[in-house]
């Protein structure tokens, strides 16, 4: 049987050559307004996926490894 990627999940993260998991910070989409500069600038950045992540996006992107 043909393994298939997550698409929902392939849509939202991004991985490297060095095979790190990369993903956008959470929580930026509305009331921003009210939290603190330093606080909306943080959720801008791209940040990496935990290690322990790692095994179940394995099975969700199983051609991205």
């Amino acid at each position: 049987m043909k393994l298939k990627t997550h698409q929902a999940t392939a849509k939202r993260l991004r991985v490297t050559k060095s095979k790190k998991i990369l993903h956008t910070k959470t929580h930026q989409d509305h009331f921003n307004a009210r939290e603190a500069g330093k606080k909306t600038r943080q959720k801008r950045r791209i940040v990496n996926l935990n290690r322990v992540e790692h095994r179940k996006i394995k099975r969700l992107l199983p051609n991205s490894f």
